[in-house]
């Protein structure tokens, strides 16, 4: 089977190496053509552009970081729209807003190609283990067509109900990420600055109830001070300002998400945008936060 993916970012990187191996004919795209020459020398092919990714494909798949990239990567003359053929399987994994996946689902609809949104839960490590969880939206007769495929590249995949379900869990599952990760370096920012042990503190937290997997993590990458981005600042950012918004279009406040992007923001104005969420921590310790 021919199957493209745009996007070798963090997520896709691992991803294209589980197709590769899995044996598929895997056609790749990315804005930096550096980050394909590892694939290419694992046999993957290299497109110009989308629009050339995904005129032999038979299921193209997108893994970039927001909603204005994946509109550039599937819309215009040299999108990947404009290559597909009539009956190509299209397969949205990047985290977007469900407005953005609603358009995108329609548009392939012009063009007679079938579509599922299919973003996942996981991070560097899962995407190279092959251990990602799907959540999807769309028909399930297409998504039977599309599970070989998204099999290699995960442990589980969840259908979550009609197009647009899978970007709507997935911004719900980060807001909770988003808001677990700051309120812990809060914690724990405290914590140091109130003269008790944080070490201690944190280990005993994380180890009750309070200690969720992300906890956890974040106790280990806080602990090491490795701030090497799994899920960068800027991405978490954007998630929950997806997440705020979806909030505001149904009339449901959302205080503690809007009060964690404000963390996540001034980590971005600090210049910690590229780096892990853990980093956090570090403006908690030595900068305000808001007005």
């Amino acid at each position: 089977m021919n199957v493209t993916l745009i996007g070798l970012g963090t997520m896709g990187a691992g991803m294209a190496n589980q197709l590769l191996s899995a044996g598929y004919r895997l056609t790749v795209f990315n804005r930096n053509s550096d980050r394909a020459k590892p694939f290419v020398a694992s046999g993957a092919v290299l497109a110009a552009n989308p629009r050339e990714s995904a005129e032999k494909a038979e299921i193209v798949i997108s893994m970039v970081a927001d909603d204005a990239a994946s509109r550039s990567v599937w819309l215009g003359a040299n999108g990947a729209l404009a290559g597909a053929k009539p009956g190509t399987l299209l397969i949205e994994s990047s985290t977007l807003s469900p407005g953005w996946v609603t358009e995108l689902a329609a548009e392939a609809t012009k063009q007679q190609c079938d579509f599922l949104d299919a973003p996942v839960t996981g991070s560097k490590p899962q995407a190279a283990a092959g251990q990602l969880v799907f959540m999807v939206g769309g028909d399930p007769g297409v998504l039977d067509r599309a599970r070989p495929v998204l099999q290699v590249m995960s442990r589980e995949i969840r259908h979550f109900g009609p197009l647009g379900s899978g970007a709507k869990v997935k911004l719900l599952n980060n807001l909770l990420i988003g808001i677990q990760v700051a309120s812990f370096a809060e914690m724990l920012a405290l914590a140091e600055r109130i003269g008790v042990d944080a070490q201690s503190v944190a280990n005993f937290v994380s180890n009750g109830a309070p200690g969720s997997p992300i906890v956890k993590t974040a106790l280990q990458r806080i602990s090491t001070g490795d701030f090497t981005p799994n899920f960068s600042v800027q991405l978490m950012a954007k998630d929950l300002a997806y997440a705020s918004a979806e909030g505001e279009s149904v009339s449901i406040p959302t205080p503690l998400t809007d009060a964690a992007k404000r963390v996540f923001e001034t980590g971005i104005a600090e210049g910690f945008g590229a780096k892990d969420i853990c980093s956090v921590i570090e403006v908690l310790r030595n900068c305000p936060i808001g007005d």
